[in-house]
C-alpha cells in the first residue's frame, strides 16, 4: 500500500535524522571536552608562570635582604669595636685622673697608647618596615594589569562560548529575509577599482554607468574591462547584502581580493545597466 510505503519511508528518514543527531551530540561532547582540556592546560601554564614569578621575587628579595643585613652588621660591628676602645680609654683616663702626684700623672698620661684615628660616622637613616615597599607596589601593579587583561579577554571568551551555543541551538539555514538580515553587511564601492565609465556617488554606495570616462587617478587595482567595481569591505564567514538596480541588468558575484583588473568573471559588481545602489 502507498500509505504503508510512506510510513516506512518516514521511519527511515526519522531514523536517519536520529542517527545524525546522535553524531551531533557526540561531536558536541568531543568538542566541549577538548576545549575544557585545552583551556585547563593553558590556565595551568598561567598558574605555573605566576608561581615561578613569585619564586623569582622571593629569591631576589631574600638575596637583597642578605646583602643589606650583612652591610648593616659590618657597620654595626665597627661601631661596637670603636665604642669598646673608647670605653677602655675612658677608664684609663679616670684611673690616671685620681693620681695626686703630678709627676706620676704626667708619666702615666704620656705612657697611654694613642686613640686610633676616628672616621666620620656614616649617615644612618632608619626606615621602619619600608625597605621593600617598592617591590610590593610593583607586584600589585602587575597584578592589576593582569587582572584587567583577563577581564577584557574574558568578554571575548564568554562571547565565543555564547556564539557556539547559538549555533547549536539554531542550526537551521536562514530562509526568510529576517533570517538573512542577521548576517547583513554594509557594502561600499572602492573607487580605486571602479572602471572609468562608472560614476560613484552617495558616499560610494551607488555606481552609475556613464558614456564619458571619468578622470580617475591611475591605480593598479582599477578594472580595465567594462563595467566593474569591487567592494571596499572584505567578506568573511556568512554574509548577506542587498542590491538595488535600475536599467537592463546587473551581475553580482564574490571575488578574491587579488582579482586582476583585466578579469571579467569574478567582480563583486559587474554593471551593464544605468545604475546600481547597495545597502
Amino acid at each position: 500500500m502507498k500509505i504503508q510505503q510512506n510510513i516506512q519511508q518516514r521511519i527511515q528518514d526519522r531514523e536517519k535524522d536520529v542517527k545524525l543527531l546522535q553524531q551531533e551530540v557526540e561531536a558536541i561532547n568531543h568538542s566541549a571536552d577538548k576545549v575544557v582540556e585545552d583551556s585547563g592546560k593553558i590556565f595551568t601554564e598561567l598558574i605555573r608562570l605566576m608561581e615561578k614569578r613569585s619564586s623569582d621575587v622571593e629569591q631576589q628579595v631574600r638575596s637583597q635582604q642578605e646583602t643589606e643585613v650583612s652591610r648593616v652588621k659590618e657597620l654595626q660591628e665597627k661601631l661596637e669595636q670603636e665604642i669598646t676602645e673608647l670605653k677602655r680609654k675612658d677608664a684609663e683616663l679616670k684611673k690616671i685622673s685620681d693620681t695626686e702626684d703630678h709627676n706620676q700623672f704626667l708619666h702615666n698620661y704620656s705612657s697611654l697608647s694613642p686613640l686610633s684615628e676616628t672616621t666620620d660616622s656614616p649617615s644612618i637613616n632608619i626606615r621602619p618596615l619600608s625597605y621593600f615597599e617598592d617591590v610590593t607596589a610593583a607586584v600589585s601593579e602587575a597584578r592589576d594589569k593582569l587582572q584587567d587583561a583577563l577581564n577584557e579577554k574574558w568578554t571575548n571568551i564568554s562571547l565565543a562560548v555564547t556564539e557556539a551555543d547559538v549555533l547549536l541551538s539554531n542550526p537551521r539555514e536562514p530562509k526568510t529575509r529576517a533570517d538573512f538580515l542577521k548576517y547583513s553587511r554594509e557594502i561600499t564601492l572602492d573607487p580605486n577599482t571602479a572602471h572609468t565609465q562608472l560614476l560613484l556617488s552617495e558616499g560610494n554606495r551607488k555606481g552609475t554607468l556613464i558614456s564619458h570616462p571619468q578622470s580617475y587617478p591611475s591605480h593598479a587595482d582599477r578594472f580595465s574591462v567594462p563595467f566593474q567595481v569591487l567592494s571596499r569591505e572584505s567578506l568573511t564567514g556568512r554574509c548577506y547584502w542587498e542590491v538595488e538596480w535600475r536599467g537592463n541588468g546587473v551581475h553580482v558575484a564574490v571575488a578574491y581580493k587579488d582579482i586582476s583588473g583585466r578579469c571579467f568573471l569574478k567582480p563583486i559588481f559587474s554593471l551593464c545597466t544605468e545604475s546600481i545602489r547597495c545597502f
